[in-house]
């Protein structure tokens, strides 16, 4: 989009005579062709453009608020519109004339003159400062211009399409109107996804991300049905789209020097992401063909209108991966509509089921009556104190009520108040115990609460072990957390909002949580990202976090509505459902978070930060683990241990275990090195034992075969032991060769001479069936393969299938 902006400075009058003045004499665009909307109540633009600009009346077009006023929103600052349309047809003349007929007309610049602001009671006020922003279409302009009939055939998007119907083996030109639109969708599609990934916007699934995800898939699906395909590499089909993006990213070169640049990356993340799916697609392509056949028949048979089930679109989602967009439009192309309403039900169950799976906690009594009936949502105070008095409202033993509970007993308790955190938002449950005394402060019980969960909403489960006394419903109790743990938990949370505000900061914008694990010995993080961090990458996260916590900032916590939270920039967790107020965490200037977690009060409590390891968990999404505070010392410590253990081993200083190391590694190759050229040579010698074996076949051509078992021989030896004898019997000859080197092992190779192959016979493709005897398989050249098996006990039979089989094929080739 092309635009100019004024705030303040010129306006209507001005903006007009400029848009005219580009359109009519810079881009040379017949007057007579070009046609004006304004608002219906605009008398000033009306009057501008036929008075000062010349336009005749009956090109002059009002239109109402629908068309021709724009709004920033329900309030704020609004104004009316007036477009310039490009006229096709001249020809059918003004009379019942529609500027919304695209057989016609194109609108291709739009003129915004902001000079009211809509008030909350709908009122318009005129602005102290009238403003102009316009917009003129690049794509739409350039159809204009170069005279084609759609935007997708200007040359910013058909070299793309070209591409395309080449690889598709398509002419564009002689395609049906269904063809064209998914080889437009192709070149659309990429072009789009090469920018936005050129921005650093990554496939993922949420936000943004998701969008680029989608185009990539919908590109995907449009080009394998066309029949475009990658090349064949080792018996794969590589992907497609960086073959066609190589393509985008040359008609970029001049324009966006970025694009380039980034091509490496770009073509990457394009095949990654095609090779992906691809799996996805084929997985649910085929039932999904079976579900609309279902649909169209069962339709047909009772008179409706064919619909896919909710139920059937969620298992495609659920079960398959197949996205539920993509389900919409292949039904649509089939003439069926899909229940979203019943598709969204199953979404929430399977989500309701899943938080009643992940705290599951049995809260009925025998006679079936609901135990929640009379008991409260647990009121957390653990923000503020971390010992309280309560009241036991409820004990279990193994998922059943109970009145009491004697010393030695796994218990759940249910309290009126606790200061116990229970594990929600990553944050494991706290630690500590239950008191209950009794007089004169007589304790009289111990409850070891060693886990807290949430159920049924905000119920709070205190999970433990009697360890002395008796615990009863309705007694009083003083619930203690244990203090340096829940330091460890809130050190950890803190630090764990630094690093993602760290990764944001250094890596990309684009990163999000995905997972987290806030526990008293580490941290967990997950987030959405494509590639590997370096060791500098880390080494700089490391830095800056360890930065922020040197800045001894404190933290500041507030409770405020949602909206507002969001406007103010904290960063919610994708998915996850909030009330209307919400509890924001902010570390002032670096960040700020949704989060019912506990926190430090000032970063210097974190007092240092260490990554102890990164890495991928899935598609898409790295995993770093972390310690802080008394876990890093404690971590430290474990590794001092160790090194202490391996400088005794090793008899070094610290300084001196990797050079040590590395002369054992050096040692050891060598030592396997040996080994492996004496079995080599072992085999070569039994090789020579068993020449004598070899046998001819043929009448026109005598060819020396051989097929033998060579003990336990490993796959190397056996590969040289094949090569040695195919030179020693000479061409034209043919090794075949077994052995089992280890236990469940087989070891396999065929060895042809340049005559054998010359006759058709391929050493990849006969080794495979003879494999497959062992419960094994391989392949490799015409003239040498290599196969493996597990099953030795019938490697003799093998061998003698692949001894006959030799002999039949040479004796027919060589009559």
């Amino acid at each position: 989009m092309l635009g100019n902006f004024s705030f303040g400075d010129y306006f209507k009058k001005e903006a007009i005579r400029w848009s005219w003045e580009l359109s009519t004499i810079e881009f040379g665009l017949p007057p007579e062709r070009l046609w004006i909307s304004v608002y219906e109540d605009d008398d000033e633009a009306f009057e501008i453009w036929h008075n000062e600009v010349g336009v005749p009346v009956e090109r002059i077009k009002r239109m109402g608020e629908d068309d021709n006023f724009w709004m920033s929103g329900a309030t704020g600052p609004c104004g009316p519109c007036s477009e310039i349309y490009y006229d096709f047809h001249p020809e059918r003349g003004h009379a019942d004339v529609d500027l919304g007929d695209d057989t016609r007309f194109i609108e291709f610049y739009n003129l915004v003159f902001m000079q009211y602001n809509k008030k909350d009671d709908g009122k318009l006020e005129p602005l102290k400062q009238k403003n102009i922003d316009t917009g003129l279409g690049l794509e739409r302009m350039a159809r204009i211009l170069q005279k084609v009939p759609n935007n997708y055939e200007t040359d910013l998007i058909y070299p793309i399409i070209e591409k395309a119907s080449e690889l598709a083996n398509i002419s564009y030109a002689l395609a049906d109107e269904q063809t064209k639109l998914k080889l437009k969708v192709v070149g659309d599609h990429l072009r789009a996804i090469a920018y936005l990934i050129s921005d650093g916007v990554l496939p993922s699934n949420i936000g943004r991300g998701y969008v680029v995800r989608r185009l990539i898939r919908r590109v995907v699906r449009a080009g394998r049905s066309l029949g475009i395909k990658g090349e064949v590499r080792n018996n794969l089909e590589e992907a497609f789209l960086p073959i066609i993006a190589e393509k985008v990213i040359e008609l970029s070169t001049h324009i966006d020097s970025d694009v380039k640049i980034k091509a490496p990356r770009i073509l990457e993340e394009l095949k990654k992401e095609e090779l992906h799916f691809v799996q996805t697609l084929e997985r649910g392509e085929t039932l999904l063909e079976k579900m609309l056949a279902n649909a169209l028949s069962n339709a047909q048979k009772s008179g409706t209108v064919p619909c896919l089930s909710g139920k059937e679109a969620f298992l495609l989602y659920d079960t398959f991966g197949f996205p539920v967009e993509l389900t919409t439009e292949i039904a649509e192309e089939h003439g069926v509509t899909v229940d979203m309403n019943g598709f969204d039900f199953e979404m929430e169950n399977q989500r309701r089921l899943s938080r009643a799976a992940h705290n599951v906690v049995k809260l009925a009594v025998e006679d079936g009556a609901n135990l929640t009936e009379n008991i409260n949502e647990t009121e957390f105070v653990g923000y503020d104190t971390l010992s309280a008095q309560a009241v036991v409202e409820s004990v279990m033993v193994n998922g059943s009520p109970v009145t009491q509970v004697s010393e030695g007993n796994d218990v759940e308790v249910l309290l009126n108040r606790t200061p116990f955190y229970a594990e929600s938002g990553g944050q494991i449950g706290d630690h500590g115990f239950l008191y209950v005394t009794r007089g004169e402060n007589k304790q009289t019980a111990v409850v070891e609460i060693k886990d807290v969960q949430k159920s049924l909403g905000d119920i709070f489960v205190h999970k433990g072990t009697i360890r002395e006394g008796v615990l009863e419903v309705g007694r009083e109790v003083e619930a203690a957390v244990d203090v340096k743990l829940r330091q460890r938990a809130k050190v950890h949370h803190t630090a764990t909002h630094l690093l993602q505000a760290a990764l944001k900061k250094l890596i990309s914008q684009e990163i999000s949580q995905s997972g987290s694990l806030v526990a008293f010995d580490r941290l967990r993080f997950d987030f959405n990202y494509g590639y590997a961090l370096t060791d500098s990458q880390l080494e700089e996260i490391e830095q800056l976090i360890n930065g922020w916590i040197e800045a001894a900032t404190f933290l500041e916590t507030k409770v405020m509505p949602l909206k507002d939270a969001k406007e103010a920039g904290a960063i919610a967790m994708f998915g996850e459902k909030y009330g209307e107020q919400v509890r924001v965490v902010e570390v002032p200037g670096v960040s700020m978070e949704l989060c019912g977690g506990t926190h430090v009060s000032n970063t210097s409590e974190i007092r240092v930060f260490k990554i102890i390891s990164e890495q991928g968990i899935a598609s898409g999404v790295r995993r770093i683990e972390a310690v802080a505070g008394e876990a890093f010392i404690e971590y430290i410590n474990g590794r001092e241990s160790q090194m202490k253990n391996l400088c005794s081993m090793l008899k070094v200083k610290a300084e001196e275990v990797a050079t040590r190391v590395e002369k054992l590694l050096e040692e050891l190759r060598m030592s396997r090195n040996e080994i492996a050229n004496l079995r080599t040579k072992a085999a070569v010698y039994k090789a020579l034992m068993i020449a004598n074996k070899a046998f001819e076949v043929g009448t026109s051509q005598k060819i020396r075969v051989l097929v033998e078992s060579v003990d336990d021989a490993d796959a190397d030896s056996l590969k040289a032991a094949a090569e040695h004898l195919i030179d020693t019997l000479q061409d034209p000859a043919a090794v075949i060769l077994g052995s089992c080197p280890d236990e469940g092992k087989v070891s396999l190779v065929a060895a042809f001479s340049p005559a054998v192959v010359n006759m058709g016979i391929q050493a990849g493709k006969f080794i495979g069936p003879i494999a497959k005897l062992c419960g094994g398989g391989g392949g490799g050249r015409p003239n040498f393969a290599q196969a493996g098996g597990r099953m030795p006990e019938n490697l003799p039979s093998a061998l003698e299938k692949a001894r006959e089989d030799i002999v039949s094929i040479l004796s027919e080739k060589a009559r």
